[in-house]
């Protein structure tokens, strides 16, 4: 069925089938369908649809983008970054005084200096400002969380791993992807204890999870959130 409402039209598949109530479902490609007990009218699947309609928007487009991968950036006046779970606009600066490129976030902007007009050079000041964010984030977190562990990590890392959040080795050596800083704090903690959290048990036993959920009860939630917007946590 395709249906427009407020302006924007979506297409999705009604199934009728023994059930109780009206079910929405988003697959990872972002299709849509629409669950309903046998004899339900249109119209009453319908006004259910709009009355979800910002939400099932939403979710689809985040899927369809997640299929595309990486989001591709522009290093232009008003483009958006992540930064602690919310997007900003980036304004750009010319200075060939400063002594080394670098990013302030003010006023709800992230404003970079650079000493040439480059994409490169802005990306690169861009990554710095998230490494050294991350870095004062995830010491903060530890710090606070610290109290729950008998043992103390020997060492903190930040890195540009393509493929892990955090690392904890047997060394108690804590490494952590400088990415984490464009989530919201509350899922950096989540990293940051999942790794001390290694610091007791190497491994992913029920004794790690067990410890993981006294520490972070809503752990799952924020594990969601990451895969739900890694695609987006890009410069």
């Amino acid at each position: 069925m395709i249906h427009t409402y407020s302006g924007e039209t979506i297409s999705f598949n009604i199934i009728y089938k023994k059930r109780k109530n009206i079910g929405i479902y988003i697959d990872h490609y972002g299709n849509i369908e629409v669950q309903a007990p046998k004899g339900t009218p249109d119209e009453r699947v319908l006004q259910l649809v709009e009355g979800k309609w910002d939400l099932i928007q939403q979710k689809s487009k985040e899927k369809k983008n997640r299929m595309l991968g990486p989001m591709e950036k522009v290093y232009e006046h008003g483009e958006s970054f992540l930064y602690l779970g919310n997007t900003y606009p980036i304004q750009i600066y010319q200075d060939i005084n400063i002594g080394q490129d670098n990013v302030v976030f003010e006023d709800g902007t992230l404003h970079i200096y650079v000493k040439q007009l480059e994409d490169e050079k802005i990306k690169q000041a861009l990554k710095r400002f998230y490494y050294q964010q991350c870095k004062a984030l995830v010491e903060k977190s530890i710090q606070y969380y610290q109290s729950n562990f008998k043992t103390k990590p020997r060492s903190i890392r930040i890195s540009d791993s393509k493929t892990t959040w955090g690392t904890c080795d047997s060394k108690l050596q804590l490494t952590f992807n400088w990415r984490l800083a464009m989530a919201p704090q509350k899922v950096i903690d989540y990293v940051v204890v999942h790794e001390m959290c290694h610091m007791v048990h190497l491994n992913h036993d029920r004794s790690f999870w067990r410890l993981v959920g006294k520490i972070m009860p809503d752990y799952k939630e924020l594990e969601n959130w990451l895969a739900l917007s890694s695609w987006k946590m890009t410069v």
